[in-house]
C-alpha cells in the first residue's frame, strides 16, 4: 500500500486504540497481527474492525472517518453464481422417429431394440449406428 506519508498509519493507529479498549479481544489480537504479518487487512475485516471501533469512545473522529474512506476505497469483491451446466448429449429427433417407425412394423427387431435402448438412456449415438437405422428405415419401411 503506498501512502503519502510513511508516517501515518491510521489503521494501526485504530487497532491499537481500539485493542485498549478491548483487551481481551482475540479478534482484534488477530487483526493486529494479520496487519502486521501481512501489511494490510481485507475489506470485510476492515468493516468489522470499523464496526467495533466505532463504540469506543476514545478513538479521535477523523481517523474512524479515514478508516472508512479506506473501507469504501477498497474493492466489492463478488461470487459468480455458477454456470449452468449444458446438457451432454442431445437427442436427435428424427432419429427417435425413425427408431419408432421401424418398431411399428417390426417390433422385435434385435438390432433395432438395443438402438432403441441406448436411445432412451441417452447414451449418444455412433455416426454408424445412426446410419445403420436410416439404412433400416430405408430398407424396411421405404420399400414400397
Amino acid at each position: 500500500m503506498i501512502r503519502k506519508n510513511p508516517n501515518v498509519d491510521v489503521i494501526n493507529d485504530v487497532l491499537k486504540l481500539t485493542l485498549e479498549a478491548y483487551p481481551e479481544s482475540n479478534f482484534i489480537r488477530s487483526l493486529l497481527f494479520q496487519y502486521h504479518e501481512r501489511g494490510g487487512l481485507s475489506k470485510k475485516q476492515l468493516q468489522d474492525l470499523y464496526a467495533k471501533a466505532l463504540k469506543v469512545n476514545t478513538i479521535p473522529v477523523g481517523k474512524l472517518a479515514t478508516l472508512e474512506a479506506v473501507i469504501l476505497k477498497k474493492p466489492t469483491r463478488y461470487k459468480s453464481p455458477m454456470p449452468v451446466a449444458a446438457p451432454v448429449f442431445t437427442k436427435n429427433e428424427r432419429t427417435g422417429q425413425l427408431i419408432n417407425d421401424i418398431l411399428v412394423k417390426y417390433p422385435q427387431h434385435k438390432m433395432v431394440l438395443f438402438l432403441k435402448t441406448k436411445y432412451d438412456n441417452n447414451e449418444p449415438l455412433f455416426v454408424t449406428e445412426t446410419a445403420e437405422i436410416e439404412r433400416f428405415h430405408k430398407i424396411l419401411i421405404s420399400k414400397k
